[in-house]
């Protein structure tokens, strides 16, 4: 499932993920699933037709990343796996970065970052011009529609509609959107 938040130049996006890392950190051996939310750039396209026409849009590149994941084999709501990478260089990721705060209360940890989005983009590395005054004060805005999205989610995480694997046998596995 994937939710899309856009405002003028940056959006968010929220998918739950089931990942098996074929090379994994120490300690992060085995499968995870969980919600993965990311700070993305957005684009509108021209129109392709009449005025009435659909206009495309462009979901482009992340600036920032959160993973609230748990190991599959770990009890649900553990989020013993849960991190976010505060920079992303081009489509990759920095390195995970783990907080106990995000562990304990990620959601509060997460509508706390929303809020302050300037704090992140600059964290980020992002350049300052890249979001508008409106960019920021929607995400604002939206930040509890956002976390609502997130629980949902959480929601189908725990109860198994969400986050499973494609094939249970496969070494390597992403399955999400994002």
């Amino acid at each position: 499932m994937l939710y899309l938040f856009g405002f003028e130049r940056i959006g968010v996006v929220v998918s739950d993920i089931y990942f098996v890392d074929p090379q994994p950190l120490d300690g992060q051996e085995g499968a995870e699933r969980g919600v993965r939310l990311e700070l993305r750039k957005l684009e509108q396209g021209e129109l392709k037709g009449s005025i009435y026409s659909a206009r495309p849009i462009t979901v482009d590149r992340p600036i920032w990343r959160i993973d609230l994941l748990e190991a599959v084999t770990s009890e649900p709501g553990s989020f013993d796996r849960t991190h976010h990478h505060p920079g992303v260089e081009g489509w990759e990721p920095g390195p995970r970065v783990f907080d106990r705060k995000l562990s304990a209360e990620p959601l509060t940890w997460l509508g706390e970052r929303l809020a302050d989005v300037e704090s992140v983009l600059k964290q980020a590395g992002a350049d300052p011009d890249e979001v508008t005054p409106e960019d920021v004060a929607g995400l604002r805005e939206r930040t509890p529609e956002i976390i609502e999205a997130v629980e949902r989610l959480l929601d189908g995480i725990r109860t198994g509609r969400l986050g499973t694997p494609p094939d249970p046998d496969a070494t390597s596995v992403r399955a999400s959107w994002l």
